[in-house]
């Protein structure tokens, strides 16, 4: 199947500032069938309206389905000071349908996962079909109380996705609250995952990991476990299980300063993995990637192993409107929590699981080795294991030469002999005023893996035209918002992913005088000035941060 079905470089979606910025995006494909690929991203927008796309692959354009909900479509505003106020109601949106009719909100952090379709007696087949799941945050629709706490996880299902693509509603099965919640607890960060490959003992399971913020802590978020929720019945219940301690104190190393960015694969033979970022305090801090694994399906865990250190790249500090958040590319710059969080993916031979080599894949950005007042290098680094996860080769970098790597994404081939890796970097220094431009572009890579399961050089396949992430936002303008992940994957004769990408947002530099005046201000504690009103002050692309994508026919078949 050619890759050019795709393209090299397409906008996946489009973003209208400050009231649509994508902030998270992901990609798959079948494994048995190359045609559709499947996208997700959640818009940071003014709620309720946060827009999210799912896409399938057709030609060179991407699909955006459009159901009926609760819309704030007609909430842009106006220029003026006679904006009306907003009335949303009940209209077109752009999110997974039946959360309002559940009195749910969908927010942010989606994912998306295929698997096998059961049949009436519970068994999981390829020949049944194949299901979509997609997970997300979810909130109560105001006035409603669907589950205890401030967010959950919820997961959504379609059988058919072509007719999903097309705008059918009743396509989607209605969404299934996946997380064990409390009244104190805050869902967040969830990937998801279904067993694939028919050689697994536990084929047809589907898992999702996440951070699970236990307590009324004013932004502290402790304590905060690591959590796995399983479900065996192709999504209608869940069992949740807390993987690691809930320790979240800066001042232990061996727990560390709480834990999030997770990721989740299995192998051939239904061994699940889970990795995660365990944080460490410091500028940057000197964190590590943990494991744990499950041998039975996630009914129980081992202990969490800690597989090797992981530096973030937090190297200033800016105030976000609320709180303080680590930024990588310059003063009121974007936020950078997950960049030393782990991707990770498994040779695992789907759809049947022949030709598995289970070999595991992992890549972070880590700046162990970036000096001021540049703040460079900042790597992309790789490591491989071919034994579980018991041993990994010493992090190699595979950046090219001036990336100042932001988010990373990895997949490798079902048979374990290509490997596609995805970054977004910044090529310009660490900017100590909001003046000078910034780039940002997406690179997509590729290496042939050798027979002792090393990844061999990485060719660039694709570098993104540049972009200036001042011309993105948060809702409220204080910094840049570029979102928390890339993504990739992998079949045996190409390999997708997609990337953040600023090149049509344009720079305002009426909200650069600003970002820079509001952080001296929060910093000597005088008055914050009134910001910028965007529709008047800056351009009409201020704002459209997009993310693109591509795919890539192997350039070594």
């Amino acid at each position: 199947m050619p890759a050019d079905l795709l393209g090299p470089d397409l906008r996946v979606a489009a973003a209208g500032m400050p009231a649509a910025a994508p902030e998270h995006d992901g990609v798959l494909v079948l494994p048995f069938d190359l045609r559709p690929t499947i996208s997700s991203l959640r818009r940071h927008t003014r709620p309720p309206d946060e827009i999210r796309e799912p896409g399938r692959r057709c030609g060179t354009t991407w699909t955006q389905p459009t159901y009926t909900g609760w819309s704030a479509r007609n909430c842009l505003g106006a220029v003026g000071d006679s904006d009306p106020p907003c009335q949303p109601g009940e209209g077109p949106i752009g999110t997974l349908p039946h959360y309002f009719e559940n009195g749910l909100v969908s927010d942010g952090d989606p994912a998306l996962a295929f698997g096998p379709v059961p049949d009436a007696s519970g068994h999981f087949s390829w020949a049944n079909g194949s299901r979509l799941y997609y997970s997300n945050l979810t909130s109560a629709f105001p006035g409603q109380a669907p589950f205890r706490g401030a967010e959950a996880i919820a997961v959504s299902r379609t059988d058919n996705v072509q007719a999903a693509a097309a705008g059918d509603a009743s396509a989607w099965q209605a969404p299934v609250i996946a997380t064990k919640q409390s009244s104190t607890t805050f869902s967040d960060k969830d990937q998801i995952w279904a067993d694939n490959a028919a050689s697994s003992p536990f084929f047809g399971h589907v898992y999702v990991c996440l951070a699970s913020f236990r307590s009324l802590s004013q932004g502290m978020a402790s304590p905060q476990p690591l959590v796995v929720s399983t479900s065996t019945d192709g999504g209608s219940t869940w069992t949740s299980k807390q993987v690691t301690s809930a320790s979240n104190n800066p001042f232990n190393t061996k727990q560390g300063f709480g834990r999030s960015g997770c990721t989740v694969r299995t192998d051939s033979h239904g061994v699940v993995y889970v990795f995660a970022n365990q944080f460490a305090v410091g500028m940057p801090g000197q964190g590590s990637h943990i494991m744990v694994k499950s041998f039975d399906g996630g009914k129980t865990w081992t202990r969490p192993q800690n597989i090797g250190l992981a530096v973030d790249t937090c190297f200033s500090v800016q105030f976000d409107g609320t709180s303080f958040r680590c930024v990588e590319d310059g003063v009121a710059g974007a936020r950078d929590d997950l960049s030393a969080a782990p991707s990770v993916d498994i040779a695992n031979g789907a759809p049947t699981g022949a030709g598995a080599t289970n070999e595991i894949l992992r890549t972070w950005v880590d700046g162990r080795d970036a000096v001021a007042p540049d703040f460079s290098p900042v790597h992309v680094f790789v490591s491989y294991s071919t034994n579980g996860g018991t041993t990994w080769s010493a992090p190699a970098a595979a950046e090219s030469a001036g990336d100042r790597g932001y988010y990373s994404a990895i997949a490798i081939s079902p048979t374990g002999t290509d490997a596609y890796l995805v970054y977004n970097a910044f090529t310009t220094p660490f900017r100590n005023d909001t003046t000078s431009p910034r780039n940002l572009v997406g690179v997509v890579k590729h290496a042939d893996i050798g027979a002792n399961g090393a990844p061999g050089a990485w060719a660039e396949l694709h570098r993104s035209p540049p972009g200036d992430p001042r011309g993105s936002a948060q809702n409220n303008l204080w910094l840049e918002f570029l979102g928390d992940y890339v993504y990739a994957v992998a079949t045996n004769t190409y390999g997708a992913g997609v990337w953040n990408d600023t090149r049509n947002a344009a720079d305002c530099p009426a909200i650069d005088t600003w970002r820079a005046d509001a952080q001296t201000a929060v910093q000597n504690g005088t008055t914050v000035p009134a910001p910028p009103a965007p529709q008047q002050n800056c351009a009409a692309t201020f704002g459209n941060s997009d993310i693109f994508g591509g795919s890539f026919n192997d350039p070594t078949p």
